[in-house]
């Protein structure tokens, strides 16, 4: 098989004058195939860039950005105007890239509120640069993947954040019960840019692309009509941030390892173990000065800390113990939540209808509980059932308003003439009567679950059987 080789145009990407299968989006795909001849691309001064704009990696990278059909950037260009956009400048686009000529446009600054008050800020790239920017990222995630920690989950092919909870539960079970919860200050816009583009040339030897991530990084943003340099961060919201920010810390992950750390990482949200209190402290202690002199990175000491690892909040998770084994709970702040969201989603004055607060409320729970299925909480979601089902007959109860439409689905349900007149006539509130032991009669769980309500307890027993 030595040197068999199979010989196509490479010059396919998303062309205009080539039919086009119907079950393949971005148009056919051909490359050169070489069997026994891999070339290790990161060692060389080019390769690694025709790589990332071969057709079929860019072909890729085009299916991926228009599944997630996200929002589109300063430009104004939306997803479903992006094929015909590429088809009409696709030479000029590979050329420029090519040449070094390519300057991305500026991420859209968005603001995503969170639990604090404060706002996550967002940046989004013009379609076109997602396209570029997942091409960059499918090509280099293979090469980093090979050199990424073991107890890193976040953001990586086959990993998430059931593992890194699992391998928590794992370190308690070996007595590993102190923490220290680091909370590094507002990470992804403070990644130090010098410092990335040092991490990435010790791997990346093709300069061009080195040049590409760079030219990426300090696109600068868009806040409505200003434009504003980013001479520091990692803009969230575009494909390229997740791999630099593993990237990035990778290094500390290293470090935690040399050093001889139980640790567990999950993008910047790291939790480092020990077996007593001192010996966390001390850790924290060594630990910081490499954060920040050799990384570039601010620590917020005002939320990082040392505790029992019980009363740690992590990935919206709390552990105990039983039995010398460790254990999961859903974190008080995370069912707070929870429960705030059904409260929204059940609220009488939305002005929802039946089949639009039905779908909504079965995709939030079955969503929450695939999340914390992990966690023990039966008798928590027996619980939590009854007062979400108090305030779905409350719903209903609104909705019935007239008396005489309360009188009739009463009598429908089986409630007797004289209780169905007085409940029906009442002037209580909507709440009070939702708990009435004749509304409870007329509206059972097991009328709720025909109707097609899913609970809280009915997910978790299914995520675990």
């Amino acid at each position: 098989m030595k040197g068999r080789m199979q010989k196509i145009s490479t010059d396919t990407w998303l062309q205009k004058d080539r039919a086009e299968p119907e079950s393949y989006a971005a148009g056919q795909t051909y490359m050169r195939i070489t069997e026994n001849n891999l070339t290790d691309v990161t060692t060389l001064e080019d390769g690694l860039l025709e790589k990332i704009l071969s057709p079929s990696n860019l072909n890729r990278a085009f299916k991926k950005v228009l599944s997630n059909k996200g929002k589109g950037g300063v430009d104004k260009m939306e997803i479903d105007d992006l094929k015909n956009h590429l088809v009409e400048n696709r030479d000029e686009l590979l050329r420029s890239i090519r040449d070094g000529r390519y300057r991305p446009k500026p991420v859209r600054r968005v603001e995503i509120p969170k639990e604090n008050g404060k706002k996550r800020l967002l940046g989004l790239p013009t379609v076109v640069d997602k396209v570029i920017q997942q091409a960059i990222t499918q090509v280099l995630s293979p090469i980093y993947e090979k050199q990424f920690s073991a107890y890193s989950y976040g953001f990586r092919p086959g990993r998430n954040a059931h593992q890194a909870l699992k391998k928590c539960r794992d370190y308690i079970s070996d007595s590993y019960i102190y923490a220290v919860d680091m909370d590094l200050q507002e990470f992804f816009d403070k990644v130090s840019h010098s410092k990335l583009v040092e991490i990435l040339s010790r791997t990346i030897k093709d300069g061009r692309v080195i040049s590409l991530i760079h030219k990426y990084l300090g696109a600068g943003v868009m806040i409505g009509n200003k434009f504003e340099e980013t001479e520091l961060g990692v803009p969230q919201g575009g494909p390229l941030s997740p791999l630099m920010s593993n990237v990035m810390l990778n290094e500390l992950d290293k470090e935690l390892q040399r050093r001889g750390h139980r640790f567990v990482r999950y993008a910047d949200d790291l939790m480092i173990v020990c077996k007593s209190k001192r010996s966390a402290e001390r850790t924290l202690r060594n630990i910081i000065p490499f954060i920040e002199d050799k990384l570039f990175l601010k620590v917020n000491k005002g939320k990082t800390n040392v505790s029992s690892i019980f009363k740690t909040k992590f990935l919206g998770y709390t552990f105990y113990r039983y039995k010398g084994k460790g254990r999961l709970r859903a974190h008080p702040s995370s069912i707070q939540k929870m429960k705030q969201r059904l409260k929204q989603l059940t609220s009488r004055s939305n002005g929802w209808g039946e089949a639009r607060r039905k779908e909504a409320l079965n995709q939030f729970i079955r969503g929450w509980v695939n999340y914390f299925k992990l966690a023990d909480m039966k008798s928590l979601m027996q619980k939590v059932d009854l007062w979400y089902r108090r305030r779905l007959r409350m719903c209903i109860w609104k909705r019935w308003k007239l008396i005489r439409t309360r009188l009739r689905n009463l009598r429908k349900l089986g409630i007797s003439n004289s209780k169905a007149l007085k409940l029906a006539s009442t002037r209580k509130g909507y709440w009070k009567i939702s708990g009435t032991p004749t509304l409870n009669v007329a509206i059972t769980k097991e009328r709720l679950r025909e109707a097609g309500y899913t609970f809280l307890l009915d997910s978790f027993l299914k995520w675990n059987t």
